[in-house]
């Protein structure tokens, strides 16, 4: 494949909310595979170097034993590297001319590398394996997602990428007799009974009815006003719905929750760890978040007290005035090889490695003899991998011809169902960095009260259209 060139600085800072996995070889040969007539006892063994985000072990030492497994079960000898602020780190390293074989990234970094002209275009590579070709592993219909400007495609998935929706205490609703909301006004009146009800029973007015981190993700209330997020194309121009003035009156229904102290009251300056927190203590009855966090939320809770009541269930968001769903589904995370890539053949092998069932035993459960034991032929989790909730980097994936053999974690299957027909790929690009600042300026403002809706969405047009966001 042609490399291009490497030397252009890359000035673009993705926030850290995206995930980044970077793999890199350290053999000199090159990427024609010099070396390969050489007999296997002269060889040298096949190593890797890569940068990797949520891949690998929970812990540093962990991480070890996850890097010997990884080469255990591939054959090939890698070095994870698992630095923290993973775009920053990578953005600086490519940009210095570090040379690495595999990077694990979601779309708006592919979008800013492709950009520099510094990603190597793997069609030839997908349509010569029959491992990543069949679409039994990956179907056809998604390739999409990983094509840029060109038509080319430029990474292979790491992982099947999940959805957000409004995840209820589905143990709350059944103790104060409600039901699952389907409007605003329905999903109000439930918040409200969290917030007023005693849901968890402790005598206290303690709890709030909703809690989010920001605005990560309101889309399953947008959903009502026919509101999605991130980017769309209409008729050719660029806009962002949650800068529209359709938005406005679900910025208002955060404010009549916000001045009634049914939303909680951080919930600007939440982040996803304090949320989440909030939901596993019986402080809030909903939170908006990740398909896979239904089946954590549960497991945790059943880690800590297998006789617990606690039930987390993910819902539907509210249907739009034309009965449409709008569902927010992740950009897809995929591994990407650099033009400069030492030794991009052995990339291209652990990719398809990854893509097996011993790569999504791996990416799933974990390390045997850690996380895992198979004794006649019977798989039984550690403690350790329990609580790590069948997550090593790839909690799901698109391979149908393997089966996990602890099935799925409780509330799982029905939340990615809901995902998987309803969910559309959400769109930012590599500005969305910048677009999200003027964003959340002005959405909090309005979902607080500070400001009028109206003036929001007014003020995020102005500058939208001031910095060339949208047309």
């Amino acid at each position: 494949m042609r490399k291009k060139g490497m030397k252009v600085i890359l000035a673009v800072a993705m926030s850290s909310t995206m995930l980044i996995v970077a793999a890199c070889g350290n053999s000199d040969k090159s990427a024609s595979g010099n070396g390969d007539s050489q007999k296997p006892s002269e060889q040298k063994k096949k190593e890797l170097r890569m940068m990797v985000g949520t891949i690998g072990g929970k812990t540093p030492d962990e991480h070890v034993l996850f890097e010997k497994e990884a080469e255990r079960l591939s054959g090939i000898k890698v070095k994870m590297e698992k630095p923290a602020g993973f775009n920053d780190k990578l953005l600086t390293a490519i940009s210095s001319g570090e040379k690495y074989d595999l990077i694990q990234l979601d779309r708006p970094l592919m979008e800013v590398l492709y950009a520099q002209g510094v990603l190597t275009p793997l069609d030839d590579f997908i349509k010569k394996s029959k491992i990543i070709s069949d679409p039994a592993i990956f179907p056809e219909k998604e390739w999409d997602q990983v094509k840029m400007g060109d038509g080319k495609i430029y990474g292979v998935f790491t992982k099947l990428q999940g959805g957000t929706m409004p995840i209820v205490r589905k143990d709350w609703l059944d103790k104060l007799g409600l039901k699952e909301p389907k409007t605003l006004d329905e999903y109000y009146e439930v918040l409200k009974a969290f917030k007023e009800k005693d849901p968890d029973g402790n005598g206290k007015a303690d709890t709030y009815g909703l809690s989010t981190a920001g605005l990560y993700d309101i889309q399953g209330f947008m959903s009502a006003a026919g509101v999605k997020a991130g980017y769309v194309i209409k008729d050719g121009k660029r806009t962002i719905p949650y800068a529209t003035e359709a938005a406005i009156p679900v910025y208002e229904w955060f404010a009549k929750l916000y001045k009634e102290g049914i939303l909680d009251p951080n919930f600007a300056t939440n982040d996803a760890g304090k949320m989440r927190d909030l939901f596993l203590t019986d402080r809030v009855g909903m939170v908006t978040y990740w398909d896979t966090w239904v089946g954590t939320f549960n497991n945790m809770r059943m880690q800590k007290d297998p006789n617990t009541t606690f039930k987390a269930e993910g819902l539907l968001p509210v249907a739009g005035p034309d009965g449409k769903i709008l569902m927010r589904r992740g950009e897809p995370n995929a591994w990407i090889i650099p033009a400069n890539a030492p030794d991009p053949k052995t990339a291209m092998e652990f990719i398809e490695f990854w893509s097996t069932e011993k790569g999504n035993v791996l990416a799933t459960l974990g390390i045997e003899g850690h996380d895992y034991n198979v004794k006649d032929g019977k798989y039984e989790l550690t403690q350790e991998g329990k609580d790590h909730n069948l997550d090593h980097g790839a909690p799901y994936v698109y391979n149908s011809k393997w089966t996990n053999p602890f099935g799925s974690l409780p509330g799982v299957k029905e939340a990615k169902e809901m995902v998987m027909k309803y969910g559309t790929v959400e769109s930012t690009g590599k500005d969305w960095k910048d677009i999200e600042k003027i964003i959340n300026n002005y959405a909090l403002q309005a979902m607080q009260g500070k400001i009028p809706a109206a003036e929001a969405v007014s003020k995020m047009n102005q500058e939208l259209k001031a910095g060339k966001f949208i047309d």
